[in-house]
């Protein structure tokens, strides 16, 4: 029973909110690639959910649910105009997903920094029906309610998407060749080693920095495994030598910290298919490796 004064069931209102949280940020973060906009979207779901009349509500996670994904969807359409003015290649913020290898999921779907990326060219209603269908394993009928569309659209929605990834990226390699990878590539890159550069790339490799506007970072993608070898050998004897670098995972996949003094400077990450090394994500902004850095486990 409610009492008169409505504490009990802000509390339970609390309670529910707490309860579906780790899912709703999923969501809003692999809808926005950005935490920073994923907790925006999450407080004013809060804000949204206190002044819900939520006496008639009998699955406050669903609800919770459509009001984060409708809410996210807003947002990755302003985003797409703020990231038209943004300097340089935008990357996702990264996660460190060591606590948690979900990250609110079902399954550790659309969580890579790479498809992440990938997804970003998609529309957001796109990106929604994917993500909600995909990584949350909701039915049809349940995302074409929280996308006020047909269950029709949806399935095409959530094809277009799959479609859209297949074309633009090879299947990925096991977790345990990806770190061999990364390793043989970190070491070549460290010392300017251009013959084992060019044989770990992939031919069409890409390298993109998300520097923001720092000082130093390139502001276009490096393309082909030409290019990305002599540009990486071109800057490692300014770049390593004053930096220490320490393994972290980021997305769900080993990745590198790389450090000067107290100062995280970069985080690198690797895309790896049976061809070899397809992109490169440098994020050097600092507004992406700060939040990053703070929540490294230990």
């Amino acid at each position: 029973m409610h009492t008169g004064d409505g504490t009990d069931s802000l509390e339970r209102a609390t309670r529910d909110f707490i309860a579906a949280r780790p899912q709703l940020f999923g969501i809003a973060y692999r809808m926005l690639g950005s935490s920073a906009e994923a907790e925006d979207v999450l407080q004013e779901t809060w804000v949204r959910w206190q002044n819900t009349d939520r006496a008639g509500i009998h699955e406050p996670t669903a609800f919770l649910t459509t009001i984060t994904t409708r809410l996210a969807i807003n947002v990755a359409q302003s985003a797409r105009v703020r990231r038209e003015s943004y300097v340089g290649p935008w990357l996702p913020e990264p996660v460190d997903t060591s606590q948690d290898p979900q990250m609110g999921a079902e399954r550790a779907e659309a969580l890579e920094l790479a498809v992440l990326l990938l997804l970003e060219r998609l529309n957001p209603l796109e990106r929604g029906a994917y993500v909600l269908r995909e990584a949350f394993d909701y039915p049809y009928k349940q995302v074409a309610d929280i996308l006020e569309t047909s269950e029709a659209n949806t399935r095409q929605l959530v094809s277009r998407a799959r479609k859209h990834l297949a074309a633009e990226r090879k299947e990925p390699v096991s977790p345990a060749d990806h770190r061999r990878l990364l390793e043989v590539f970190l070491a070549a890159a460290q010392t300017g080693d251009l013959a084992v550069l060019e044989k770990v790339l992939a031919a069409d490799v890409v390298s993109y920095t998300d520097g923001g506007g720092v000082r130093g970072a390139s502001r276009i993608p490096v393309v082909g495994r030409d290019h990305v070898s002599k540009y990486l050998t071109a800057f490692a004897p300014r770049f390593w030598p004053p930096t220490r670098t320490r393994w972290v995972e980021a997305n769900g996949r080993p990745a590198v910290l790389v450090s000067v003094g107290e100062n995280a400077v970069a985080l690198l990450s690797v895309d790896v298919s049976a061809d070899g090394i397809d992109r490169i994500m440098w994020v050097m902004n600092p507004d992406k490796l700060s939040p990053y850095v703070a929540s490294l486990s230990g």
